[in-house]
């Protein structure tokens, strides 16, 4: 029962997030990125960078979602921002998309990102 909750959630929380990340995936990434690390380890390490309360305080959240291609997404609670990570090579492809970049949180976000490539 737990995990059908959260399976229902998770698809709650889907359909909210993708309609403003499709939005801002029609526009040019705040920034782009390269790493030579794998993808998953670099979208583990912003994600558990986005969860940090100690720098993000209530807005800390990072979530996860790999498509069928091998490509992730880490997003945060209503997708005001998110990463694109995709597979190249041996290390990755990064586009960091935030609704408004200059914002402070964004930055950090930004910055916690970097620091994972």
């Amino acid at each position: 029962m737990r995990m059908l909750i959260g399976a229902v959630s998770l698809a709650m929380l889907a359909g909210c997030v993708s309609p403003a990340m499709n939005e801002a995936r029609s526009k040019s990434p705040t920034r782009v990125l390269a790493s030579q690390k794998p993808t998953a380890l670099v979208a583990e390490c912003v994600q558990f960078s986005w969860q940090d309360e100690a720098v993000f305080g209530v807005d800390a959240s990072g979530y996860i979602n790999t498509d069928k291609t091998g490509a992730m997404t880490v997003y945060t609670r209503g997708g005001e921002s998110f990463a694109d990570l995709v597979p190249q090579g041996a290390g990755t492809a990064v586009s960091y998309y935030a609704a408004k970049p200059d914002d402070s949180v964004a930055l950090r976000r930004l910055a916690m990102l970097a620091t994972c490539l």
